[in-house]
């Protein structure tokens, strides 16, 4: 079993890797970030269980540093703060925690990563509505249909896969990704 899961993660990220709308995706949704950087805005990020997990540790990329020492850079996962998440779940619906959140704190210009192996979290479709009211660009990582999420995005990176482990760690491959082209770009290292 070890060697066969093994082999399908490999599988999976050379279907990306052959895959010139995902890895054009993938650079746009770099671009976006890059200008929203540029513009002195912010990135905020969502998800659920794993997902959840991933947008923390995109963030942390982010804000923290990924390759280099450098300044560092606004990214939030929305979820991080338990008393407001647990609050909002219980006086309004789990459906509206990160829709609220992003209605109070994010800006025209910011972007938005959004992130679902399905593509169908209400959660997180009521986020990404919000966002779009807001002016708030989306960038949706999911699975392989796209699901719900796949035409209110801006960009959608849907990888060709409908096994959630295997759409997960694609995910934070994108992410990493994505995190050393916004620390090249910003400051110019390699």
């Amino acid at each position: 079993m070890i060697k066969s899961r093994i082999k399908s993660s490999i599988e999976l990220k050379e279907k990306i890797f052959n895959d010139d709308l995902i890895v054009n995706n993938i650079q746009q949704a770099a671009d976006l970030m890059l200008t929203c950087y540029k513009d002195n805005n912010k990135v905020w990020l969502c998800g659920n269980g794993g997902s959840a997990a991933d947008a923390q540790h995109i963030a942390a990329e982010l804000s923290g540093r990924f390759y280099f020492d450098r300044p560092p850079l606004f990214a939030e996962a929305l979820h991080v703060n338990t008393s407001y998440v647990t609050s909002v779940a219980n006086d309004y619906s789990f459906d509206e925690i990160y829709s609220r959140y992003i209605k109070s704190a994010a800006k025209s210009g910011d972007v938005l990563i959004a992130i679902s192996t399905s593509g169908n979290s209400k959660n997180i479709v009521n986020a990404i509505n919000e966002a779009r009211k807001n002016n708030v660009k989306v960038i949706s990582l999911t699975g392989e249909t796209g699901g719900d999420m796949k035409n209110i995005s801006d960009v959608l990176i849907n990888v060709p896969s409908k096994d959630t482990p295997r759409i997960q760690e694609s995910h934070i491959l994108i992410g990493h990704i994505l995190c050393e082209i916004i620390e090249n770009e910003m400051f110019g290292k390699k």
